[in-house]
């Protein structure tokens, strides 16, 4: 390649700007999207929705690979508005794909564990194993999927649409609420509180995954696809994943040895999904790397436990 240029959608969220920093210390250039805090320079202002601005966008840039990472990714706003949901996550994502098959630019596309059932004694998942989402969150990013894969299918260009799938993120954040891990660390801080009872639930099973090596795994991806002369012959299912298995209360455990703080006041609720809740979240997805190590691609994670010892000084107060 003459030139490594890539455009990263969502670039201002929370896996986007890892994704550029990846990209960025192995020496391309990186531009992305972004909305309300694009600054105009590194990360322009793209509507997704607007295929116009889309297309000026790639247009101007001239990217060989665009990292799809703008979504609708919090499953409870997903159900307070499902049509919007739909637009960024299913609708702006066939759009973009049209868009880089026409260009023949390389699209990774950025999907979730939640496309899976998560019944117990499924896991782990093989990228290839059948789906089945349990909310509309991972319905709409299936969905995703389906509509990359089929602009792609119909240009002709099958080797240049990927999903990656990933699970619960955690990482560099700029509030906590970005990460439904790192807000965690929040809720320890609560339960500090003279007459505070947290309830915090003890049942699904999930592999929280650092946003600096997903951003690597993107970036490895991105070269291995360009590099590869038979794209035809590469998979379009991809899945990244921890080995480090948690609880949501069993992660509150964790901050509170590493902070030193009392977790006596959160409470562990082994009840497992209200049938009568909106949102209904999977027992085990967790996911196969078995198609990235095929690849040669490194599936290497930082240490849960290990990072947050070395991030803690941030959340201390």
């Amino acid at each position: 390649m003459a030139t490594n240029t890539a455009l990263v959608t969502g670039a201002t969220g929370f896996l986007g700007r890892q994704v550029v920093k990846a990209f960025e210390r192995q020496n391309w250039t990186v531009r992305g999207t972004g909305f309300s805090r694009a600054d105009g320079t590194s990360v322009l202002k793209v509507d997704l929705s607007n295929a116009a601005e889309v297309e000026k966008a790639l247009d101007d840039v001239q990217p060989q690979v665009v990292v799809h990472c703008a979504a609708n990714r919090f499953p409870d706003k997903v159900e307070k508005d499902p049509e919007g949901t739909k637009a960024i996550n299913v609708d702006a994502s066939r759009s973009l794909a049209k868009l880089c098959a026409e260009r023949s630019i390389l699209l990774i596309y950025i999907s979730t564990d939640y496309v899976f059932s998560g019944r117990q004694g499924e896991a782990p998942y093989q990228s290839d194993a059948a789906t089945g989402p349990t909310n509309l969150y991972g319905q709409t990013k299936l969905d995703g999927e389906v509509a990359v894969f089929d602009e792609f299918k119909g240009a002709g260009k099958e080797g240049l649409g990927v999903a990656l799938r990933v699970p619960v993120l955690y990482g560099p954040a700029t509030t906590p609420s970005e990460s439904a891990v790192n807000v965690l660390m929040d809720v320890l801080h609560k339960a500090q509180q003279d007459g505070a009872h947290i309830k915090m639930e003890h049942w699904a099973l999930r592999y929280p995954t650092n946003t600096e090596d997903v951003g690597r795994v993107c970036h490895d991806v991105a070269v291995k696809y360009l590099e590869t002369q038979d794209r035809a012959s590469l998979p379009r299912v991809l899945q990244f994943s921890s080995e480090d298995k948690y609880t949501k209360y069993e992660m509150c455990r964790v901050f509170g040895e590493i902070m030193g703080l009392s977790t006596n006041r959160i409470e562990a609720n082994t009840e497992g999904n209200d049938p009568n809740a909106s949102v209904q979240r999977p027992y085990d997805c967790h996911l196969s790397t078995k198609a990235l190590k095929d690849l040669q691609i490194d599936i290497s994670t930082q240490d849960f436990v290990g990072w947050w010892k070395r991030e803690s000084r941030a959340f201390r107060h």
